[in-house]
């Protein structure tokens, strides 16, 4: 019989966990706690069943994301084909997508020393926008990568897309940089 979990190992502990981002004394009290609590086991269950789910959207390119350098390498290590284009701060670049490109990743290169928050605005060819608020970013880093979903850069025909980061920091926003993607379709 189960019995209910009295300390529950918080999302983010057992996401740290199973990244192997915990240090080792943590790394030794997580599995401690995992070998005698179902509950727990049952919850990193679902937490990998979940990142599977997302392997697979990404493989098809169903899903499209703001992701962080360690992410392209896991998704390279894990036998995926990219296709990544970096673009300088207020930059653009010649694009397209080949028919064995399992994903594509786009590094906008910025400086994100003070940002509190950022968002990230995408224009198409017609000046429709779409904005993501409150994106993932390591300032450290200088640049912010983006996974577009695989389908909609198969299905764009010749076009420039436009995008802006907007960050904001002290109650202020201005405009980091803007990127202009000139995509061609494959041509073989």
């Amino acid at each position: 019989m189960n019995r209910p979990c009295l300390e529950p190992i918080a999302p983010d502990t057992l996401l740290h966990y199973w990244l192997r981002e915990l240090d080792d004394a943590g790394d030794a009290r997580v599995e401690e706690h995992l070998f005698g609590c179902d509950t727990c086991t049952g919850e990193l269950g679902r937490l990998v069943e979940l990142a599977d789910g997302i392997r697979a959207g990404v493989q098809r390119g169903l899903v499209g994301a703001v992701v962080s350098d360690m992410y392209t390498w896991w998704l390279r290590a894990g036998g995926l084909r990219l296709r990544e284009y970096r673009v300088e701060c207020n930059g653009s670049v010649q694009c397209t997508v080949a028919p064995d490109d399992d994903v594509t990743v786009a590094r906008l290169e910025a400086e994100l020393t003070g940002v509190e928050t950022l968002d990230l605005v995408t224009v198409d060819a017609a000046g429709s926008e779409e904005i993501q608020r409150d994106i993932p970013f390591e300032a450290a880093a200088g640049e912010v990568l983006l996974t577009p979903r695989m389908d909609r850069l198969r299905a764009l025909p010749a076009t420039t897309v436009r995008m802006r980061l907007v960050a904001h920091a002290g109650g202020a926003s201005r405009i980091l940089g803007e990127y202009a993607f000139i995509h061609t379709p494959w041509l073989g």
